[in-house]
């Protein structure tokens, strides 16, 4: 580990290539300056490496400063979604989330899932509303340990544990083979999360499902999704699930549009899947 703080620790002057993986995640929660600390006890002459999920602004902008000719590779755009996982919108009342996903786990009988949460006490929440039904859980977010959150990543891939909450930034790198399910405990702020997090399922030519829990409050994050991958993702309803609140979009001024129950399919809670 490098101790900024004492230079003299670590040589590094012989170092020829700088890897950064998941390089836009580390500019999202600050590390801006860590890393150009780095970089300037590196030698001038050496190779960059970046690997991330989805390009911005700002991480163009770090890649042009920490190399003179800067090379772009994608393999995919940012709005770009598997071509083998099936989307559905699950409306329901945030206050029922938590029920519905329990109803969910049990009536389809999942084996494993990955669940969402946007916050690291909303993971550890659930975790905790997930095992007093006995469904094996394990949370992993930023405060837990890098032991632990290891430790639990081996335990879901051992299925020793039903059911992995985790926040974005817990969940970077996760490579679970076989996963099926990928549930949005809560609809993400930023739209490009969406590709992130549902890209864990569908993955080396299985099929997946993206399942996103929304709530009335959370439908203008949703429609931000839909505008980024250019699709209306199937909205179905949970019988003995409907939500009660009404959602109003203002799409411009003086024009509402509301949603309600009409229009939304409806499939039946103890359908298996």
């Amino acid at each position: 580990m490098l101790d900024l703080h004492n230079q003299k620790s670590v040589n590094l002057k012989n170092i020829e290539i700088l890897v950064l993986d998941e390089a836009d995640q580390m500019l999202d929660m600050g590390f801006i300056h860590d890393i150009k600390k780095i970089a300037n006890l590196l030698p001038d002459r050496r190779q960059n490496l970046m690997f991330t999920a989805t390009f911005s602004d700002s991480f163009r902008s770090l890649a042009t400063n920490m190399a003179e000719k800067a090379i772009e590779i994608s393999v995919t755009n940012d709005n770009e979604t598997g071509e083998n996982i099936n989307h559905y919108i699950h409306p329901v009342d945030k206050s029922r989330k938590a029920e519905l996903l329990i109803e969910l786990i049990k009536t389809k009988k999942w084996d494993q899932a990955l669940v969402f949460t946007r916050t690291k006490h909303g993971a550890d929440r659930l975790q905790k509303q997930l095992d007093k039904v006995n469904i094996n859980s394990k949370a992993i977010h930023g405060n837990k340990t890098q032991n632990n959150r290891m430790k639990a990543l081996e335990a879901f891939k051992n299925n020793k544990i039903q059911i992995l909450v985790a926040t974005d930034v817990a969940a970077r790198g996760i490579d679970i083979k076989r996963m099926s399910q990928v549930i949005n405990f809560d609809v993400p702020t930023v739209a490009k999360d969406y590709v992130h997090r549902i890209g864990r399922t569908g993955r080396g030519g299985d099929m997946g499902e993206a399942i996103t829990l929304v709530s009335a409050d959370e439908f203008r994050l949703l429609r931000d999704i839909e505008k980024l991958i250019n699709k209306k993702l199937e909205r179905v309803e949970i019988e003995g699930f409907e939500p009660e609140h009404v959602v109003l979009i203002k799409d411009k001024p003086n024009k509402k549009r509301f949603h309600n129950k009409k229009g939304f399919k409806k499939r039946n809670k103890s359908r298996k899947g």
